[in-house]
């Protein structure tokens, strides 16, 4: 009886097939190699690089134009907090939001440009990022936007009036 069993199980084993022939074939860790292909003249920037290039200080150059988009952007993504003047009266605030503090103190009004792009892509406080909301070049237009605001002591900036 000993003797049928062991010849069995060695009838099963030897039927068993471990598929080392087609192995090589279909292999999950062989490498595909391409060949390099260089980046062609004239090709812009994308991803991470274009980015961090966008936010790199100066900036884009003041322009009514920017500052117009700035006012744009920041009508639809700032107002809603912080109030057409920049004060910290905005609709959210008076639903019972806590209000931001107004862009007229003094230790805001200190802040540079770069500064005010910094706060709109890493947020701060209550504020939560824009980064995934707001384009780079839209940072800066608002930023400026937003000097301008402080400048005028929070009137609507006159359009054709270029100082920062």
């Amino acid at each position: 009886m000993r003797l049928a069993v062991a010849l069995a199980g060695l009838v099963l084993v030897a039927a068993c097939d471990t598929g080392t022939t087609q192995r090589d074939d279909v292999s999950s860790t062989r490498v595909v190699q391409r060949p390099y292909v260089p980046v062609p003249p004239g090709t812009i920037a994308r991803g991470a690089a274009a980015q961090n290039a966008a936010l790199a200080p100066p900036g884009p150059e003041v322009s009514p134009d920017l500052v117009a988009r700035g006012e744009e952007r920041f009508r639809a993504f700032c107002s809603p907090c912080h109030g057409l003047s920049g004060r910290g009266d905005g609709t959210v605030v008076s639903r019972g939001f806590p209000p931001p503090p107004s862009y007229h103190e003094e230790r805001l009004r200190a802040l540079s440009p770069e500064q005010i792009v910094g706060v709109i892509t890493h947020g701060r406080g209550r504020m939560f990022p824009y980064a995934d909301r707001v384009l780079p070049e839209d940072r800066w237009a608002i930023a400026h936007y937003v000097k301008r605001l402080q400048a005028e002591d929070g009137a609507p900036p006159r359009q054709g009036a270029m100082s920062p």
